[in-house]
Formats: structure tokens, C-alpha cells, sequence
């Protein structure tokens, strides 16, 4: 009975059960064409949100059909990852740059969403709020974003999160302390460089992290004491804390993270001594807690540790010897403890069995001799061991670290004779001898120092002749013999040195007379000559240089003193020179000099009777010539009375020896004569009777501007910028710096007399197609704006922010050589050298100005070093500061960093009209140097000096003959 009824049964399932399998599959087919729908919908609406031509990527053109999900092959879309079940798990648009908001819904939409990685973009509207709804993300990357506001409670993602960056935004308000202590399964977290937090303390919570292998949080507005409960999170590798507000002492119980690869707890406030039990992080490779207030001695335990590449501990105020242990490392390559006050000598062995690539121990009261290894591996960048006791010589090995781009070893007690194969090392930058007393010669080996552009040897004892060959040494800018034993003649080559802007002679025994071939010297700006045996005339070209700081005095130079010289008031400049004499009488109390012989005077007073007398005749030839043409011309007669008052209604004031005269200028201002027009005034491109060319800027003067539109402020604030014009252009002299000649000052009218810069300004050369300029043009250029702006910052007794740094003024001449011009809005920092000053307006130009001078209103020198860094990017890149492409409210600096940080979009930044795969290095290494002056954080960009050295160092590195290539590394801070 029971399997009768069961018979019809097994018929009916029969029956029944494909019925109810294609009706699963229908349902599974219908939500997997939903999913499908919605995630298409999804990337739909991202690709509209977001603008950026990388957007492209994303052709949807060929996803149309809506009835089966085989059909929607958007995972092969780039920049998106989807699993087996073709759901999307990954969207990965990094260095995309797209600007826009992140539309809401992608938890929904995306449910099995995984990873998220918008670096290098720009979100909108702050921090997309519905990310936490996302249950299985496990990595959120949204570094360099520029995402404003507060970071949310990030805690529901506590069950799947493992990799969170959120580093280089400007985040604002509390720090997400809760969020951080509740994502117990991170393995990775940083928030470097979000300086826009309020002060906040880390919470002991996150202690309990024991998948955490990467914590930083340096500059983030972090304060109080380093706790010792992380020494509890034992599966770190990297720790960063600095830039913040850490006090107190460093926890010994840091040395229990065995694992620890990288601590870096530098910029802080950190006091007391270095544990000891630091020497346990067997695996530590780079450790860095320099510019504290650290004190005691450096661990021997610590630079025991077998795998240590990096010490940097500089700027602090350390004590003791430096363990000798250090000197049997083979890992060792940076060694940076400058600015302490260690004692006792470097270990013996130093860099006999590592790669040491940096050695910096300046400014401490370290003594003995210097260790003869450290080149031993031949990839010794930088010797920097300025103002020590060090004694004895120098090892000869020295001479052949043909590696070296900076040797300083000045301010110590060394002795005996520099091996002369020092001064031609090939790749240096900066030979600094000085303040020893070391004797010898200059070896004619300098001229095999092509990249030198520093060369300081004063207060020594070195004698002998200074060589010809110092003259081959053509990137020479500042040059310090002073005060040592060189005799016999001043070299005419230096004239070839036309880069030079310092040349420092004073206190030899130089005994021939001045050449003149340096009159060729355009560039200079501190000329002495004094305390020699000089002989001869004082050469009437050089008086044209008019260098700021010209001295010739206490030699035996005579004759006549120079015109210029007397003029500008630099007679105490050729004191101590009884045989020198005026050649007329001028009233002066000290330095007294007798006039030059009555023959000599007679002589002048003939020709100048002479010329007084054919001065009247041609005058009155003219005022003949002016009554026959007015006769023949009386309706002209007030047009000429009108312009003739106005010729010579001008007070002129001068700052270089004039060519022209004062008419020559004001009738040449006419329309045919007009190359540009300016928020100020009129630009006029001038031919000379002579020959030569100038520019004339004519200032707006109130009577001529509009009346409506002349308000006082305008005008006063015209008036200002021509008095800062002319008086800082007038009281400074550099090849790089545009020439100011005079200024008339009139009733209704102001001029500015400057060279003429044939090649117009950098922005038109490389943006407007006016002429194509190749890499080693760019390259001088480069160098040459650089140098003007290091004059300007480190070469005057009060510093020169110029505030208005950009490639329209910078201006090239025949030679393509760079001149800083517009100095309308500069200022001068002279409270006690500050640099820095406070000002009411922001001034300079969009996609030039550093980030701090838009809320702080403070100039400083590295306001200028910033807007360097744009303008050598425009250089590589050929791009403006603000393109189309780079997105809406972006600029040039995150579109070369987010480029320069994917290996593979590197050559996408370099100018595409430049054959650049030869100089390929070189041009990189150029953008690495214009990244460090842009950084946000103004402390660590580069001085302009260093700029300049970095820019000479940065050249394609060839294998050397006694060695292997080496490469270039620059430590995060560094003097020297």
C-alpha cells in the first residue's frame, strides 16, 4: 500500500524538480543580471563624476546589452579587478588625475569590494562618508588626494580592514583616535603629513594591534610621550613619528620590536637618552631621531647591529665618543651626527667594509686624524666634516674618491700638504680646505675639475704659484684663497671663469699687476685684491663691473685712481696705496692721496678747455639751426617748446656708467617702439645711437591713468613697487639678475632704463612656440635662475625674498642666459637677518605661490625656493603651472609627483619636443630636486645654495675608472 502511494509520488517529483531547477536558475540569472545592472550603473555614474582625460580608459561604448551578465565584460575594463563570480573586488585608479566627488552607493553597488586606491587624484566635498558601509573592504588608499574636512568613524570596517593610507591631505579637525583604536586588524596605517589635525595623544587601545606591521603618523599634530606600551606591537617594521610634538624620553621598550625595520622619530622634542636596548632590533636597516634634545652618548649596542645601513642623529645635543664598533659594519652608508658635541676620534675603519655613501659629522669636538678607508668601496659621496679639532694630514687615498661631489674639511687643525690629485677630482662641487693649515700648491690638476663650482682654501699656508690651468675650470662661481703664501702672478685666465662672483685673493704675495681680463667677469660681485704686492695701474675696465664689494687697498698699485671708483665712493677701497693719486681735486679726510702730477693735470685741463670751447660753439650752431626752424615752423613751435621742457624735466638717477643720454630715451618713446604692455605702465625695446639696445618700462603716473580708475591706493601702491624696484635692483649687481641702468623720476611721468633681453621671457620660449629650447640650454637656464636667487637669499647683508618667482620674469638674452626680473613687490629681511617678514596681501602669482604663504602671509626664502621648484618643472615638462589636463583646481607639482611615484609614468612628464633619452637621468634627477622645493612642509625644502649644488650633482652618473657607478642619495636633512 505504501509503495503504490509512494509510486505516483516519485512520478510527480520527477516531474516536478527540473520545473523547480530552471526556475532557481531563472531567479540565479535575474539577480546576477541585477548585480551586474547595478554594477555597471555604478562605474557609469564614477566615470561621470570623475574628469580627467585618463578617464577615457573606461570605453563603455561596447557594453550594451543588458540580457546576460556574460555579456558585461567591464573587468577587463583598466584599473578594475573582479573575482570568479564576476563581481568587482578592486578599483585601483591611482595617479589617474581625476578631479571630482566619489559618488555615493559603492558599497551597494560593489558589495564585494575589496580594495579602493585613489591616490594621486583630487576627491571633492571631503571624505566619501558611505566607504564605511563597505563589509568587505580590506584596503583604502586615498594618499595625496586633497580631501579637506574631518576623516569619519571608520570603525565598522573594524571586521575587514587590514591596509588604511590616508597620508598627504589636509585633513582638519580631531583626529579619528577612536576610529584607529577600534581597527583591530590593521596590518598597515599612515596619515603622514596631515599637519591640519588638532593636537591628540595615541590611544593606548591600538597596543593590542598584533597584526600592525606598518604605523606612521608622523606630522600629524601628535603630541605628549612616546608610550611604552608599544613596545608591546611586536610585528612592526616601520615606525614614524616624527614632525610632531613628542616630549619626554624615548621608551627602552622600543628595542622589543625584534622586527623593526625603519624608526624614524625625527623633528620632535624628545629629551634624555638614547636607550641602550635599541641595539636589540637586530633587523633595524634606518634609524633617524635627529633635531631633538637628546642627550648622552650613542649606543655602542646600536651601531652594533650587523644590518644598519642608515644613523642619522644630527642636531642634538649628544656627547661621548662614536663606538668604534661602527667601523666594522658592512652595511653601513649614511653616517649623519652633525650638530652635537661628540668627542674622541672616528673608528679607524670606517667604511673599509661597507658602501658608504655619506659621511657628516660637522660641527661637533671630534679630534685625531681622519680615517683613510671611507672611500675604500669608491661610492663616497659627501665628506663633511666641517669645525672639529681633527689633526694631522690628509690621506692621500682622498685623492682618488673619484666619487665625490662634496669634500669639506674646513675649521679643524689639519696640516701638511694637500695630495694634489684633490683638486681635480672630477664630479666635486665643493672643495673646502679652509681655516687649517695645510701647505703645498694648487696642483694644475684643477683644471680637470670640470664640475666645480666652489673652491675655499683661505687662512692656510698653501704657496707657490696659482696654475693657468685654474682657468679650465669653467663652473667655478666662488673662489676664497685668502690669506695664505701664493705668489708670483694673478693669472689673466680667471677671465675665463665668467661665472665667477666672488674672487678672493687678499693676503698673498701676489706681485704682478692686475690683469685685465678680469673685466670679463660679468658676474662678480666680491672682488679683493687687498694685502698683495700688487703693481701698476688699477685697469679702468674692471672699474665698470663695479662689483658691491671691490677692495685693492695695501698693495703698491699707482697712478691715477679710476673715475668710477671715486664716483660710487669706493676710495677706501684702494687705501694703502701711497704711489695711487687723484686726478682731481676731490675733498676727502681718510684715505688721504696727493694729486696726480701737474702735467698730467695741465694735460686734462687743456682737453677739457677744449671740449668746453667746441661744447659752446655746437651749442650755438644748434640755437641757429632751432631760429631758422622755428621761423619756417611757427605752428610747431608749442609741440616743440612742450617736448623739449619734457626731454629735460627729468631727475636722473643712475646705478652702472650710462652710454647714453638722457634724450635719447624720452624721444624714443614712441608707439612703433612698444614690445608690451603691463599692469603698470608701457615696455619700449630702444636702439641707441651706439648701437646697443635697452628696455624702457614708462610707469602709469596718476595724470595719465583714467581718472575714475586712479584711486590713491592704486597709485600708492605703484609708487611703492617702482621705489622697490629701484632700490633693491639698484643696489645689487649679478649675472643672473636683469641690469637696472637709471631711473627718471618726472612730473608726469616715471622711467626705468634696463638691458634689453632679446630672447624675451622664459614663459614664452616655452609655452607660446617662440623658440625650442634644448635640454643644455634648459639646463643653464636652470642654474642661472638658481644662482640669481641664491645672490638674492645668501650673498647680502639682509636677504632678498623676491615673492614673485615665475618663468614671465625670467628673462634670456643672445645667449639664452637666464636674468630675475620684477623685483616691483621684493622684500628686504632685515630684522636681524630674519628670513622671514610678514606682509598684509598675498603677493605673486597662482600655481607659483608656496602653500604656507596664503594662510601665514609671511615671505620667507623658501616662498622663493617653492616657486623655483614650478618654474624647473615648466623647464623639464614644457608644461604650465596649470594645465587642462592636469584636472580642475590641480597644478603642475601633484601631476609630476603622482607621475614620478609609478616607475612606469616617468617618461610621461619628460617634454616630448626634447631628444631627451640621452640626458633621460639627468632630467629625472632635475624633478626629484623641484619635488624636494616644492615640498609642503617649508623646513625640508632646500636652501637655494643647496639647490645649487644639487643642481651641479645632478648629472647622468658614468662608471669611473677605479670604481663602480655610483648613484646619487640625498639624506632628508642635510647641511653642507
Amino acid at each position: 500500500m505504501v509503495s503504490s502511494f509512494l509510486l505516483p509520488l516519485s512520478f510527480l517529483l520527477l516531474f516536478l524538480l527540473p520545473l523547480a531547477a530552471a526556475a532557481a536558475t531563472d531567479s540565479a540569472v535575474a539577480a546576477a543580471t541585477d548585480s551586474a545592472a547595478a554594477q555597471f550603473n555604478f562605474l557609469s555614474l564614477l566615470k561621470k563624476s570623475f574628469k580627467g582625460p585618463s578617464m577615457a580608459r573606461w570605453d563603455f561604448n561596447r557594453f550594451n546589452d543588458l540580457d546576460s551578465r556574460a555579456n558585461y565584460s567591464y573587468c577587463n575594463l583598466p584599473g578594475l579587478g573582479c573575482d570568479s563570480a564576476g563581481d568587482v573586488v578592486l578599483i585601483d585608479l591611482s595617479s589617474w588625475f581625476l578631479a571630482g566627488d566619489f559618488p555615493a552607493g559603492v558599497c551597494s553597488a560593489l558589495p564585494a569590494l575589496r580594495a579602493l586606491r585613489l591616490g594621486y587624484n583630487e576627491i571633492r566635498n571631503g571624505f566619501p562618508g558611505d566607504l564605511t558601509d563597505c563589509s568587505f573592504l580590506e584596503e583604502l588608499n586615498l594618499t595625496h588626494a586633497r580631501i579637506t574636512g574631518g576623516v569619519p568613524d571608520l570603525s565598522p570596517l573594524r571586521s575587514s580592514l587590514l591596509a588604511l593610507d590616508l597620508s598627504n591631505n589636509y585633513f582638519t579637525g580631531e583626529f579619528p583616535v577612536a576610529a584607529l583604536a577600534n581597527l583591530s586588524l590593521l596590518e598597515y596605517v599612515n596619515f603622514n603629513e596631515n599637519p591640519g589635525f588638532e593636537v591628540w595623544k595615541l590611544p593606548e587601545a591600538i597596543a593590542g594591534f598584533t597584526n600592525l606591521k606598518v604605523l606612521i603618523l608622523s606630522t600629524t599634530s601628535m603630541r605628549g610621550k612616546i608610550p611604552p606600551w608599544i613596545g608591546n606591537m611586536t610585528s612592526l617594521t616601520d615606525l614614524e613619528l616624527s614632525g610632531n610634538f613628542l616630549v619626554g624620553n624615548i621608551p627602552a621598550t622600543l628595542g622589543r620590536l625584534q622586527k623593526l625595520q625603519l624608526l624614524e622619530l625625527y623633528y620632535n622634542k624628545l629629551t634624555g637618552e638614547i636607550p641602550h636596548e635599541l641595539g636589540n632590533l637586530t633587523s633595524l636597516i634606518d634609524i633617524d631621531m635627529s633635531d631633538n634634545h637628546l642627550v648622552g652618548s650613542i649606543p655602542a649596542s646600536l651601531c652594533g647591529i650587523p644590518g644598519l645601513q642608515v644613523l642619522q642623529v644630527y642636531t642634538n645635543n649628544l656627547t661621548g665618543e662614536i663606538p668604534q664598533v661602527l667601523g666594522n659594519s658592512s652595511a653601513l652608508t649614511i653616517l649623519s651626527i652633525y650638530g652635537n658635541k661628540l668627542t674622541g676620534e672616528l673608528p679607524v675603519d670606517l667604511g673599509r667594509y661597507s658602501n658608504l655613501i655619506v659621511l657628516e659629522v660637522s660641527e661637533n669636538l671630534l679630534s685625531g686624524p681622519l680615517p683613510r678607508y671611507v672611500c675604500a668601496q669608491r661610492q663616497l659621496l659627501y665628506i663633511l666634516v666641517v669645525r672639529n679639532n681633527f689633526s694631522g694630514e690628509l690621506p692621500a687615498s682622498y685623492g682618488e674618491c673619484n666619487s665625490l661631489l662634496r669634500f669639506r674639511v674646513n675649521d679643524n687643525n689639519l696640516s701638511g700638504r694637500v695630495p694634489e690629485s684633490l683638486f681635480g677630482l672630477p664630479h666635486a662641487s665643493i672643495i673646502d680646505l679652509g681655516f687649517n693649515s695645510f701647505e703645498g700648491i694648487i696642483a694644475k690638476s684643477i683644471g680637470n675639475s670640470k664640475n666645480l663650482t666652489a673652491l675655499f682654501l683661505p687662512n692656510n699656508k698653501i704657496s707657490g704659484v696659482l696654475p693657468p690651468e685654474i682657468g679650465l675650470a669653467t663652473s667655478l662661481v666662488k673662489i676664497d684663497l685668502s690669506n695664505n703664501l701664493l705668489s708670483g702672478p694673478i693669472p689673466a685666465e680667471l677671465g675665463h671663469l665668467t661665472l665667477l662672483n666672488q674672487l678672493s685673493l687678499q693676503g698673498n704675495k701676489f706681485d704682478s699687476s692686475i690683469p685685465e681680463s678680469l673685466s670679463s667677469l660679468k658676474s662678480l660681485n666680491v672682488l679683493n685684491l687687498s694685502n698683495n704686492h700688487l703693481t701698476g695701474k688699477i685697469p679702468d675696465s674692471l672699474c665698470e663691473l663695479l662689483p658691491n664689494s671691490l677692495d685693492f687697498s695695501n698693495n703698491q698699485l699707482s697712478g691715477p685712481i679710476p673715475f668710477p671708483l671715486i664716483k660710487q665712493g669706493l676710495i677706501d677701497g684702494v687705501a694703502g696705496n701711497p704711489l695711487l693719486c687723484l686726478p682731481f681735486h676731490v675733498n676727502l679726510t681718510d684715505p688721504v692721496f696727493t694729486l696726480c702730477p701737474r702735467r698730467n693735470f695741465r694735460r686734462r685741463l687743456n682737453n677739457m678747455w677744449i671740449v668746453g670751447v667746441s661744447a659752446i660753439l655746437a651749442i650755438f650752431v644748434v640755437l641757429l639751426l632751432v631760429k631758422r626752424w622755428l621761423g619756417k615752423k611757427s605752428v610747431l613751435m608749442k609741440q616743440d617748446a612742450f617736448s623739449s621742457s619734457s626731454s629735460f624735466s627729468y631727475d636722473i638717477t643712475s646705478f652702472h656708467k650710462l652710454s647714453f643720454e638722457q634724450h635719447e630715451i624720452v624721444e624714443s618713446l614712441i608707439e612703433k617702439n612698444i614690445i608690451g604692455h603691463g599692469g603698470s605702465g608701457t615696455v619700449y625695446k630702444i636702439e641707441l645711437s651706439n648701437g646697443e639696445w635697452v628696455a624702457v618700462k614708462k610707469l602709469w603716473s596718476r595724470k595719465t591713468k583714467d581718472p575714475v580708475t586712479a584711486k590713491e591706493e592704486q597709485q600708492g601702491s605703484l609708487d611703492r613697487e617702482l621705489r622697490t624696484e629701484v632700490e633693491t635692483l639698484g643696489s645689487i649687481r649679478h649675472k643672473n639678475i636683469v641690469k637696472l641702468y637709471c631711473c627718471f623720476s618726472g612730473v608726469d611721468s616715471k622711467l626705468l632704463v634696463y638691458e634689453y633681453m632679446p630672447n624675451g621671457n622664459l614663459w614664452d620660449a616655452l609655452h607660446q612656440g617662440k623658440s625650442l629650447l634644448e635640454w643644455n640650454t634648459r639646463h643653464k637656464i636652470a642654474l642661472g635662475i638658481a644662482q640669481g636667487i641664491a645672490y638674492l637669499h645668501h650673498d647680502l647683508l639682509f636677504p632678498i625674498v623676491h615673492r614673485d618667482i615665475k618663468s614671465s620674469n625670467i628673462l634670456l638674452d643672445a645667449d639664452f642666459e637666464p636674468k630675475v626680473a620684477d623685483f616691483g613687490i621684493a622684500k628686504v629681511l632685515q630684522a636681524g637677518g630674519n628670513r622671514e617678514t610678514s606682509t598684509t596681501v598675498i603677493a605673486g602669482t597662482y600655481g607659483y605661490l608656496a602653500p604656507e604663504y596664503a594662510y601665514s602671509f609671511k615671505a620667507t626664502t623658501k616662498c622663493d625656493v617653492y616657486s623655483f621648484g614650478v618654474v624647473l618643472m615648466e623647464l623639464v615638462t614644457g608644461k604650465k603651472p596649470v594645465e587642462a589636463e592636469f584636472g580642475e583646481n590641480r597644478d603642475i607639482i601633484h601631476w609630476v609627483s603622482s607621475k614620478m611615484s609609478t616607475k612606469e609614468c616617468i617618461d610621461e612628464v619628460l617634454d616630448k619636443q626634447l631628444a631627451w633619452n640621452p640626458l633621460k637621468e639627468e632630467m629625472i634627477q632635475f624633478l626629484r630636486i623641484a619635488i624636494r622645493c616644492t615640498y609642503s612642509n617649508p623646513s625640508l625644502r632646500p636652501t637655494m645654495n643647496e639647490v645649487i649644488q644639487l643642481l651641479t650633482e645632478a648629472h647622468p652618473c658614468k662608471p669611473d675608472a677605479n670604481g663602480p657607478p655610483f648613484k646619487l642619495v640625498e639624506p632628508r636633512h642635510r647641511k653642507g
